[in-house]
């Protein structure tokens, strides 16, 4: 039918993160043993103890409109696509799973506070979402001060490792110190030992940055200039000029959709990629074609990128054509995929649709038990009395203390003459504290 680990948990994350990567194979393109369930918070931080009807009803918080909007098809199909598998599998508590959409917008909107009241009226019990992190900085407490569960599908800012989220906030995306490393070390390895970085001014831009500097800094190389620009400026020439005057052999953009404008503003003042080095990430790693719908030929040519995630099987993607004939990428397809069918299995777990219920389950159900990999398979032998390991679409995931994914997968993937992206490789890290 369309239509998270408790608060002492920050405890046990708070040393920095240490990476262990390892390169896979390239391709085409909480808690304690119950998060949620630990100590208490001190009771005027206590959220409201909201009380499932018997109904699993799952709100999507994510872009139709604004600077993300082009990552909101993939993640509806991936929600869509689940829900629509759970159901014909029997649905959770014997009942069909209700699905609501909604808008997350951006930043330059209300619309993601408006549409948490929305999905708060009508008694959703998990919200998935924002696909930004600073939409969801921005509406975190209002949905965990509620009593609701929320788990995203695409925030990677390290602030949520940290956040005083009441044991209800989760994610399938890797926080973005798996990404800086990843993508800093990638930049280096290619040989250029000096570095531009181009950053939006929100949490994912200014902590990617960071962790992308430390990242490029590490590995022997050297962050020679790094503007911090307002994603909301009528234009960028005096932010690339900076860039321009530190002479980097490589530029680091990290953006949303303002990248339309910074990059022709790149090859306006010559920093085409046959002379500098481009590297993007997952906020503007997208096919730009060609001609009227999108560069020149050749703009974005030799350009690398990086994106959280795991290669999507042919097979899922026919599946989620079958949502949505109309998709033209999969960016956090897959962990929408598995962001709500881990929902589903923690609510048959807990044999609840209360939050704080579900949110007691899902790290249980994402590692150390019987592995399955769909909700119908892994809904059997929870009906047998097995625990389970879900490994999902965009990988294992396995929540840690912090709610993040213990291990996850980052893609590289580079431009072509046709400034459209193909997978060159994979990487795989895990993040312990």
């Amino acid at each position: 039918m369309i239509r998270i680990a408790p608060f002492g948990r920050v405890l046990a994350v708070a040393a920095a993160a240490s990476l262990a990567l390892a390169a896979c194979s390239g391709g085409e393109d909480t808690a304690q043993p119950a998060a949620g369930a630990s100590s208490a918070p001190a009771e005027s931080s206590a959220p409201a103890a909201a009380q499932g009807d018997g109904t699993l009803t799952i709100g999507t918080l994510l872009p139709s409109t604004g600077s993300l909007a082009f990552l909101g098809p993939p993640e509806f199909a991936g929600v869509q696509l689940a829900v629509k598998e759970i159901n014909a599998a029997g649905g959770v508590l014997g009942k069909d799973v209700v699905e609501i959409d909604t808008d997350s917008g951006d930043t330059s909107t209300n619309i993601a506070s408006q549409s948490v009241d929305k999905l708060l009226q009508q008694k959703a019990d998990v919200i998935i979402g924002a696909a930004s992190s600073s939409v969801s900085l921005s509406v975190i407490d209002k949905i965990t001060g509620a009593g609701v569960l929320q788990i995203s599908p695409a925030n990677t800012s390290d602030q949520f490792t940290t956040y005083n989220d009441k044991g209800l906030y989760f994610r399938t995306a890797p926080p973005d110190v798996l990404q800086g490393r990843v993508l800093g070390d990638l930049i280096v390895s290619d040989g250029n030992d000096t570095v531009g970085i181009l950053a939006l001014q929100d949490a994912y831009g200014t902590g990617l940055a960071d962790n992308t500097q430390k990242a490029v800094e590490a590995a022997g190389g050297q962050v020679v200039e790094k503007v911090i620009y307002d994603p909301k400026a009528a234009e960028y020439s005096a932010d690339v000029a900076k860039i321009k005057a530190a002479n980097p052999k490589a530029i680091a953009l990290i953006g949303f959709d303002e990248t339309k404008k910074i990059i022709p503003e790149l090859v306006k003042q010559g920093l085409t990629t046959d002379k500098v080095n481009w590297y993007l990430v997952d906020g503007n790693l997208s096919n730009y074609g060609t001609g009227n719908d999108g560069f020149p030929k050749g703009t974005m040519k030799g350009a690398k990128g990086t994106q959280p995630g795991a290669a999507a099987p042919e097979e899922f993607r026919k599946r989620m054509l079958e949502v949505d004939p109309n998709l033209k990428d999969w960016n956090y397809g897959p962990e929408s995929y598995d962001a709500a069918n881990l929902v589903a299995l923690a609510a048959v777990a807990a044999k609840s649709d209360a939050p704080a219920d579900i949110a007691a389950k899902l790290q249980e159900v994402s590692s150390g038990g019987e592995k399955c990999h769909d909700f119908k398979s892994c809904n059997e032998l929870l009906s047998q009395g097995k625990d389970i390991d879900y490994d999902g679409v965009s990988g294992p995931i396995e929540f840690n203390e912090a709610g993040d994914p213990a291990e996850a997968t980052i893609g590289i993937f580079e431009y072509n003459e046709n400034n459209e992206i193909k997978n060159i490789d994979y990487k795989t890290g895990k993040i312990s504290g």
